[in-house]
């Protein structure tokens, strides 16, 4: 039956309806630009991370649920609000504290080395960044520049005034390029090494410097498609590694005292000692036998500084000359007890190759060799007074040129070495982290810019991150968790570098020191239930990050989705802006990537209060 006065039975609508209709859908468009835009709820990653740079991140995103476990949207998330630590504590390494570290023995250095706080001793706060902090100059500039409110101490520019190592000048750091035993520059102490030692055509990539001081030679090594891991300890000369990781350069806390250092055997293609105050001829050579054990087969070690030279600088260094030549012959004998062959002495300058062989080892006044069957289990370990055997296959020796061997299968692969890895699984691996990578860089387009400089990988497996990341603009410090499978050789032998560690505890560096960390399945694995306790608390790890974390500095953690809800649920107390997104392969994979940005804030210093400020 038809409607009165609609002959064709068609219903009309009255103005006002078809208005109201309008009225919602213009709502509803404006509410989602409002949230696309980045100040919606669940959206802040768009927000800007750096003034002077654009950061793009993917748009449209699916946030549906496609799979069992729900993901919570950022508004559902409500969690432990993190207040900031004391002012005092700007500076914190919980595991190489001053304080801490007086209560050991200072014998063999044992007190310099890591000593971290029990569980009740522990802080669970957010480290503040000093009044007036900066985000760092980009390289190459901050390598000869650093902001003075980044790392306020002028011990250095008075202590090593006359050796050109650093200047204060207005607000700013400047570092010339000089050191203690190379006051013309690192440059010209470079040139005279590689009149001797291959560097420039890719033999020589990974290179450690012990005792770096703030780490110049290791800077201008950088330039020469050298990768240095320089350490010092955390003593009177203050914050030596905070000025190296300020100025882009690799670096960590540590000494040789009594423990392995946390690097694999034969690693490094070079070593380096410039007046680095090791005693190199004490405890029967001990410190000389670990420089052994992590420098490869037909590498180089190099010493300048004492007893190199004496003649010129005995009453400089204040002993005898019957003194320095017996110390220097002592470290003769020893170089020739590891089958190190001496190659050059010329002014302050000694440089020693180690044979590649030990079938070419013509002197008989050998060490006792090491009976470890792992001579990568170093961890917590003491060092013995031996001498780290020779491997069986040889293939150290045979490394590519870099970059070759950035891709091409490492020996310890070929050799069967690294258990259920394969050369098949290595080449699968290289080819999943470039496809990744490729998807973090549309995720953020800053990645690989030189915006991050400073990269950490905090589960490295065979570095695949590193390697699809590669760029003289960033460099990255593959951390192997002591529990993990043991593929740091992997690493080295790719022309990388990195580092053992157990992320129950605190990282050895200062707080600040890295502009982007990656975690892939982390998480799952070191935080998971052994028997009736977890290997490692979740909180503390996250809190840990965002120590090390620079204000507005990048974390992409790679997990599953249970996971990465409980990740958001701290994170998010700890001012830091998260976003959860698809898998590279859609939003039917359960494995998703959860994207935080650390907020700008520094501590308040007018009170000592733990409120912020923000700007």
């Amino acid at each position: 039956m038809g409607i009165k006065d609609n002959p064709n039975g068609i219903r009309s609508r009255s103005p006002i309806s078809i208005f109201l209709v309008m009225c919602l859908c213009c709502f509803f468009y404006l509410l989602g630009t409002w949230q696309r835009s980045g100040f919606g709820k669940g959206d802040t990653i768009a927000r800007e991370i750096a003034q002077q740079e654009d950061c793009d991140v993917v748009k449209n995103l699916n946030f549906d649920s496609h799979h069992s476990i729900e993901i919570m949207e950022q508004s559902k998330v409500v969690g432990k609000v993190y207040k900031p630590c004391d002012v005092k504590y700007t500076d914190y390494t919980p595991c190489q504290e001053q304080d801490r570290a007086m209560k050991f023995p200072r014998e063999n250095m044992a007190y310099r080395e890591r000593h971290c706080p029990p569980e009740e001793e522990k802080l669970r706060c957010l480290i503040p960044a000093p009044k007036g902090y900066t985000a760092p100059f980009p390289w190459p500039k901050s390598r000869d520049y650093v902001y003075y409110a980044n790392v306020p101490f002028k011990s250095l520019t008075v202590e090593k005034a006359n050796q050109n190592w650093v200047e204060y000048q207005g607000n700013v750091f400047k570092f010339p390029g000089g050191g203690t035993m190379f006051p013309q520059g690192a440059d010209a102490y470079i040139d005279e090494l590689a009149s001797v030692i291959p560097i420039a055509d890719g033999s020589v990539r990974t290179a450690l410097d012990t005792g770096c001081g703030v780490a110049s030679w290791g800077a201008y090594m950088l330039k020469r498609n050298v990768l240095p891991m320089s350490f010092a300890p955390r003593d009177n000369h203050e914050a030596q590694v905070q000025f190296a990781l300020e100025r882009g350069v690799p670096a960590v806390i540590g000494v040789l005292g009594t423990m392995h250092l946390p690097y694999p055997s034969r690693a490094f293609d070079m070593a380096q000692c410039s007046r680095c105050l090791i005693p190199w001829t004490a405890n029967e050579g001990i410190y000389l036998m670990e420089v052994d054990r992590v420098l490869r087969p037909g590498g180089y070690w190099v010493l300048s500084g004492p007893p190199i030279n004496w003649k010129t600088y005995y009453k400089t260094w204040k002993r005898t000359k019957q003194d320095l030549q017996a110390e220097q012959k002592r470290i003769e004998d020893l170089a020739e007890s590891l089958c190190w062959e001496k190659k050059y002495e010329k002014g302050d300058v000694a440089i020693w190759r180690k044979m590649s062989s030990d079938e070419n080892c013509s002197s008989k006044k050998s060490v006792n060799l090491c009976n470890s069957a792992d001579t990568d289990d170093v961890w917590y370990k003491e060092m013995e007074k031996c001498k780290t055997p020779y491997p069986e296959t040889g293939g150290a020796a045979e490394l590519k040129k870099f970059p070759e061997r950035l891709f091409a299968v490492p020996s310890r692969v070929s050799d069967g070495l690294v258990d259920g890895v394969t050369a098949e699984s290595y080449l699968e691996d290289n080819q999943l982290w470039k496809k990744r990578v490729k998807g973090y860089k549309r995720i953020n387009r800053l990645i690989g810019t030189g915006r991050y400089r400073n990269v950490m990988d905090m589960n490295a497996g065979l570095g695949g991150f590193a390697a699809a990341l590669e760029s003289p603009k960033s460099w990255v410090m593959n951390v192997v968790p002591t529990i993990e499978k043991n593929t740091l050789g992997v690493v080295y032998e790719r022309g990388l570098i990195g580092i053992y560690h157990d992320w129950c505890e605190g990282f050895s560096t200062y707080p600040r020191t890295y502009d982007l960390i990656h975690a892939d399945h982390l998480f799952s694995f070191v935080c998971q239930p052994v028997g009736d306790n977890n290997r490692c608390n979740l909180e503390d790890i996250l809190l840990e990050m965002d120590r090390i974390l620079r204000p507005e500095g990048t974390v992409l953690i790679r997990d599953e989705v249970d996971v990465l809800n409980e990740v958001m649920s701290i994170s998010n107390g700890m001012r830091w802006d998260t976003r959860m997104l698809d898998h590279e392969d859609g939003p039917l994979v359960p494995e998703k990537i959860l994207v935080g940005v650390k907020q700008y804030w520094v501590g308040s210093s007018s009170n000592n209060s733990t409120e912020p400020d923000e700007q």
